[in-house]
């Protein structure tokens, strides 16, 4: 079959290496414009494009696939590339109608969720912030809405208590390769399946801001802990302390209880008190201007009071 790959970050690229190691044919790669990085602002490929090069597959990368010049010469490619299947995985672009009725067996998406829970650009941060217990790869058929076209095949996942988004986007990485090649075959033989979704039990995974890693300790401790699991390890959760930025990349659940305000150490190892009165304690940190550490390392360079508000 010949595929034509949409795709982007590092979640993408596992796909892209199983179809490339397998019989399919990969004619040619979208990706999203290089972008500038770090203070330098040298322009980086994306991690699909730097896979993509190292296999010798012509990339592109319009700026657009729905509007404008870009759009128009994207299709003219496309046609020409006369790919059976288009496979989408994170690419950061919504396809048109007319990219999506091309290929012959259609454009299928790689979607980190089991749908149609978290449809969305953050599925993965979304399921744990949210205290989820099993989550999963989709293989769908894509549509004109937002990840509601009709499923192919899914492959749970268990969220075990103290996972991390991080660790979750890593055993995704492991099964959506295998996962996509086999509803590939099924496309080819005729045996996939078109399972349609409901709009019961959905609900919209946000792309995450800057802004919305902030932690809120007046919530209940265990939404905090699931909160900075789901963050963990970006773009990471955190909190002030003082006038500097203070990164939480996991926090450890104790027992204790506590009758301080909410965002208050209630004792020197970085013990803090939440909105229902449990207390979490951070564990792995990293103040601005300084390294990541584990809370028992930063303590020997700097003493926390109790008493101590953060936020």
């Amino acid at each position: 079959m010949n595929i034509v790959f949409m795709g982007t970050p590092d979640f993408a690229v596992p796909c892209l290496e199983e179809l490339v190691k397998s019989e399919h044919k990969v004619t040619g790669v979208f990706t999203q414009p290089d972008k500038p990085k770090n203070r330098g602002q040298k322009m980086q490929f994306s991690p699909v494009k730097e896979c993509a090069v190292k296999y010798d597959i012509q990339v592109y990368q319009p700026l657009s696939l729905r509007k404008g010049e870009d759009a128009e010469k994207s299709m003219e490619i496309l046609r020409e590339l006369a790919p059976d299947c288009i496979v989408v995985a994170a690419y950061g672009q919504i396809l048109p109608k007319s990219v999506l009725d091309l290929p012959k067996y259609g454009c299928i998406n790689v979607h980190a969720s089991l749908l149609p829970r978290y449809r969305g650009a953050a599925p993965i941060q979304h399921c744990i912030i949210d205290g989820e217990k099993v989550t999963g790869i989709t293989i769908m058929y894509m549509a004109e809405g937002l990840d509601t076209g009709d499923m192919i095949l899914k492959e749970e996942v268990e969220i075990h208590d103290r996972m991390t988004a991080s660790e979750l986007h890593d055993r995704f990485t492991e099964i959506s390769g295998p996962l996509l090649l086999k509803a590939l075959s099924r496309l080819e033989n005729g045996t996939a399946e078109r399972i349609p979704q409901t709009d019961e039990n959905t609900c919209y995974a946000s792309m995450i801001s800057k802004e919305m890693c902030r932690i809120d300790f007046t919530k209940p401790a265990e939404a905090v802990y699931n909160f900075i699991r789901g963050m963990s390890a970006s773009p990471c959760a955190f909190t002030m302390l003082g006038d500097k930025r203070l990164k939480v990349y996991f926090a450890e659940k104790t027992d204790m209880t506590t009758a301080e305000e909410a965002g208050t150490t209630v004792d020197d190892i970085f013990s803090v008190a939440c909105g229902d009165g449990g207390v979490i304690r951070l564990s792995d940190i990293q103040l601005e201007g300084s390294k990541r550490m584990n809370v028992t390392d930063f303590l020997r360079g700097r003493k926390i009071e109790k008493g101590t508000k953060l936020g």
